[in-house]
């Protein structure tokens, strides 16, 4: 190898070349899906702060058939006077230079969610182009750019009686790779957050995509109550109203303000969603960890005070069990982890959440004791439940150790020890795990066969003990090797850095009761293994559907529209022979060589990976298929029943 490194050998990015260079800085992946969203919150949320600094009350969104998407608002319009130190105009400034706004000195904006000064122009750096129009002071004035460049100056080009900005911009495709179409229903839900945090803040979505223009329109006057009470519509609430909490602080920037919805229902899960400064983040943060500890004291406290305690106290988890809230704060001078404001850092946010929450529930409590009782009591019940399941798992790790090494006997585990490279195939039925062990690559892939259909864990979250003592999840449980349980705070819960294989392979039957067997195993790793899920470790097999034979030539089709190809061309290249076609039901049809170049080699198969976009969509996709409401499943099956596109009576 040459040694050529010297002071050549650095680059220096200069401005928005960096954000082509590495948008997954800026904007998260680029090849996923959730950067090219992301553009989409970085200039609504510009609108947004319009309006919480008082200057807009709409925002319209359109989707456009180019697949170029336009953000709309009426505020007060991109300032377009020349920037002294820079010699062009504030607007080609803000479009062009990163770290560049008006939202540094908490002047022109309180409280701002586009913080950081990058959103808008690391937008315009990843676009094919980008057009800017700005009302303001009577006129209307445009702007292009092209791959975060100047196309054109900025220009007046009318009058106008009215103000706000229009950004129209075109995702660049030779950044955004897999995934280029806009999703409806991703910014539907994100905008319809937006709208809730806003109350009386207007939101309207046009889609004209398609002939058919659909336009959705968000505006809710309740605000965050309105929001929760929304997401437990299909719940049986503790209490009817949720819990609404405010306070602010003072500190040196200026006044933090906090406001909570909170409400507790029938179901078994925690749904807590933080925003700051109206921008959602999915990992927490300072807020969150002050909203934990003020929930366990307060209701801990009143629980004791009451004499409603046996035992020596509840734990997070117990309150915290059915519990739908909404912490919103309002800061002048957030931190986040990232630009994409996944995390609170602001550290003096943690005192003040868990001070205006102690003493706001504290009043609560006693001027409505019959709801402190009940949310006591479902704590009380969720403790019991959480204890007798906890000694059915330890059960169930004391059990593997005294078979020996821990590890269950049908389970054929592969020779690496590398978590990296290794991947263990959860198969359908002993007769497709002999010839998933026959066929396989021993050195990196683990089988483990699975009889019959495991519990429906959804219908046992009330019996968390029950779940724990079935056969095939004790398995599962033993040959992972990484705990079990949701609860990062709990040493026993599932773990990925102690997971034994960094692929979890689901490979059942392509018929339905295949789709049965994996819609539950997919329910139980959601309930009790989701860092494995949202860890990308979770993938379902493509076994082929047909085997279509010609002579001695046989090739294999996924779907109906590929086997009606190779009939084709196998047609073409014979026209002597009928064409031979099997139709897959069950995996043990194929023999291990059949199994292995269709469905396992790593060079040639297909594998869907299991992603998550949105934890309460998830959770109410669960409770909804595989939950006790039978109605409402029939209702689901009826609304979308003409989107299926594989029915296998």
């Amino acid at each position: 190898m040459s040694d050529d490194y010297g002071a050549g050998s650095i680059q220096v990015l200069e401005g928005l070349e960096a954000v082509r260079k590495r948008p997954g800085m800026y904007l998260g992946d680029p090849h996923d899906g959730s950067a090219l969203h992301h553009c989409i919150w970085e200039v609504v949320d510009n609108s947004v702060d319009e309006h919480l600094a008082g200057h807009n009350d709409v925002v319209e969104v359109t989707l456009h058939p180019d697949r170029s998407l336009s953000v709309r608002d009426y505020g007060r319009g991109i300032p377009v006077d020349t920037h002294q130190e820079f010699g062009i105009s504030a607007a080609e400034v803000i479009m062009t230079k990163l770290h560049a706004g008006g939202k540094f000195d908490n002047s022109s904006y309180k409280v701002s969610g586009g913080l950081h000064g990058v959103g808008v122009s690391a937008v315009n750096a990843v676009s094919e182009w980008m057009d800017v129009e700005i009302h303001r002071g009577g006129a209307i004035y445009k702007q292009r750019f092209e791959a975060g460049v100047r196309a054109t100056d900025l220009v007046k080009t009318g009058s106008c009686d009215d103000t706000g900005t229009l950004i129209t911009f075109k995702p660049d495709t030779t950044i955004f790779t897999n995934i280029l179409e806009f999703d409806f229903d991703q910014i539907d839900s994100r905008l319809k957050e937006t709208s809730f945090l806003n109350a009386g803040l207007k939101i309207i979505i046009n889609d004209e995509r398609s002939d058919e223009h659909h336009t959705v329109e968000h505006h809710y006057e309740g605000g965050i109550s309105e929001f929760v009470k929304q997401i437990n519509a299909r719940r049986e609430t503790l209490h009817e109203e949720p819990i609404l909490i405010q306070g602010e602080k003072e500190i040196e920037k200026g006044p933090v303000t906090v406001e909570l919805a909170l409400q507790w229902s029938d179901a078994f899960s925690e749904n807590i969603y933080c925003y700051t400064n109206i921008i959602r983040n999915k990992d927490g943060g300072t807020h969150l960890s002050g909203l934990r500890t003020a929930l366990t004291s307060s209701i801990n406290g009143y629980a004791k005070k009451k004499n409603l305690l046996k035992n020596d106290g509840l734990s997070g988890d117990d309150v915290r069990e059915g519990l739908t809230a909404i912490v919103s704060v309002k800061h002048p001078d957030p931190s986040f982890s990232s630009q994409t404001k996944d995390k609170l850092v602001s550290s003096e946010v943690s005192g003040i959440v868990q001070t205006v929450v102690y003493e706001k529930l504290n009043e609560f409590f006693e001027e409505n004791p019959g709801v402190g009782k009940q949310i006591v009591d479902k704590a009380v019940l969720a403790s019991k439940a959480r204890e007798a399941a906890r000694k059915a798992r330890d059960l169930t790790r004391r059990k593997g150790v005294l078979e020996g090494g821990g590890l269950p006997g049908k389970l054929a585990d592969c020779q690496s020890r590398d978590p990296s490279e290794c991947e263990i195939y959860l198969v359908e039925g002993d007769s497709a795990g002999g010839s998933a062990k026959t066929g396989r690559d021993r050195r990196t892939q683990a089988i483990l066969p699975l009889r019959g259909k495991i519990l429906n864990v959804e219908r046992q979250m009330h019996n968390v003990a029950k779940v724990f003592q079935n056969q095939e999840i004790q398995t599962m449980i033993r040959a992972f090797g990484a705990g079990v349980g949701n609860n990062a705070d709990d040493e026993g819960s599932f773990n990925t850095e102690k997971l034994r294989y960094s692929k979890l392979i689901i490979m059942t039957d392509a018929d339905v009761d295949g789709a049965h067997i994996r819609t539950l195993m997919l329910t139980f790793l959601w309930r009790f293994m989701r860092p494995a899920i949202e860890g990308g470790h979770v993938y379902i097999a493509q076994p082929p559907l047909y085997q279509l034979s010609k002579g001695k030539v046989n090739r294999y089709a996924f779907s109906d529209e590929e086997r009606d190809t190779i009939i084709e061309e196998l047609r073409g290249e014979n026209e002597g022979a009928k064409i031979g076609v099997q139709r897959y039901k069950g995996l043990g049809e194929m023999n291990p060589e059949q199994l292995w170049e269709t469905t396992m080699n790593p060079e040639t198969r297909t594998m869907l990976k299991v992603t998550v976009r949105e934890a309460e969509e998830t959770n109410r996709m669960f409770e909804t298929l595989m939950g006790e409401d039978v109605p409402e499943r029939r209702a689901f099956i009826e609304r979308h029943a003409k989107e299926v596109t594989n029915l296998d009576i």
